[in-house]
């Protein structure tokens, strides 16, 4: 488990991003799984808008996830994750005046840092066919707002071009490097190609950068420790939705076929379950303030 710090959670982010060393990202789109990135040991929590698009309304990340309903998972991701967590802007709501409102209800959840795209609305998820993007300015009008905004200033704002798919590589590494120059704290060069793609952003920047290992997605994944070698600081994996999807279907599956749950390496046990979910201190406050159940009816 990661070490708890006297620091804010922006304050260690800030500290993270600003280190030496590439770190792990892990994708949650509730509490629970905020709690399970937690216990992996994972040091931050990414609140993915295509996990809680999927998860809350069942539906894909096209721009249908509300601001409101985005900013509800938010805090309770950031209630559970007891680490910095990194909030999916999406491209704001709007333009630089929502994205001023946005970066002040981002930080009253409690996350540390967040992530904008410069995707014209409606939004499509970054390794998705026909995305289109708005003129660099309007990207740019946003990260300064949100810059100007933000309450702490060691909440980490990380700028995201999705121009590889609509205007070429050579555009989007433009791109990143005017995102930077208007105040982003990270760069994040979506869905690389390909292996030279992938290997050629690190060589191009100066600024900290994140890749995304997205499962199953446009860009290669080779092991973490290599991504990290190649220069990137933060390795964002998002895709719990897909292993929750997966092991949830195999349960269905097996009782409705079968008639019985899978095997029990397949499923959580009811204590351990129990005890991930805080029951243990609910029991030692009963025992504080000296609860006792109910007696019986004789």
């Amino acid at each position: 488990m990661t070490k708890a710090s006297s620091l804010p959670m922006a304050g260690q982010l800030r500290q993270l991003v600003n280190g030496p060393d590439a770190f792990p990202m892990a994708g949650a789109y509730d509490g629970l799984t905020a709690k399970l990135a937690a216990r992996a040991g994972f040091p931050v929590v990414y609140a993915t808008g295509y996990g809680i698009s999927a998860s809350m309304l069942g539906m894909p990340d096209v721009g249908l996830l509300t601001a409101t309903e985005m900013l509800f998972a938010l805090g309770h991701i950031c209630d559970m994750a007891e680490r910095p967590v990194v909030a999916d802007g999406d491209t704001c709501y709007g333009n630089y005046v929502n994205a001023d409102r946005l970066i002040r209800d981002v930080e009253k959840a409690g996350a540390a840092g967040m992530h904008i795209e410069d995707q014209a609305f409606p939004k499509r998820c970054g390794h998705m066919e026909g995305k289109r993007v708005v003129p660099a300015q309007e990207m740019i009008d946003k990260i300064k707002a949100i810059c100007d905004a933000r309450r702490d200033d060691d909440f980490v704002l990380i700028a995201r071009t999705d121009a590889v798919a609509v205007e070429g590589f050579e555009a989007a590494i433009e791109r990143g490097h005017l995102y930077r120059e208007a105040g982003a704290d990270v760069i994040f060069i979506e869905a690389p190609e390909d292996d030279f793609q992938m290997r050629e952003v690190p060589k191009r920047f100066s600024a900290p950068l994140l890749y995304n290992a997205s499962w199953d997605g446009k860009s290669p994944v080779p092991p973490m420790d290599e991504i990290a070698a190649l220069g990137y600081r933060i390795i964002s994996y998002p895709d719990v939705v897909f292993a929750t999807t997966q092991a949830v279907s195999h349960m269905y599956s097996s009782i409705f076929q079968k008639g019985v749950y899978p095997a029990a390496d397949r499923m959580a046990g009811f204590q351990d379950f129990n005890e991930l979910i805080g029951l243990p201190r609910i029991d030692a406050m009963n025992q504080h303030y000296n609860y006792s159940l109910p007696k019986a009816a004789e």
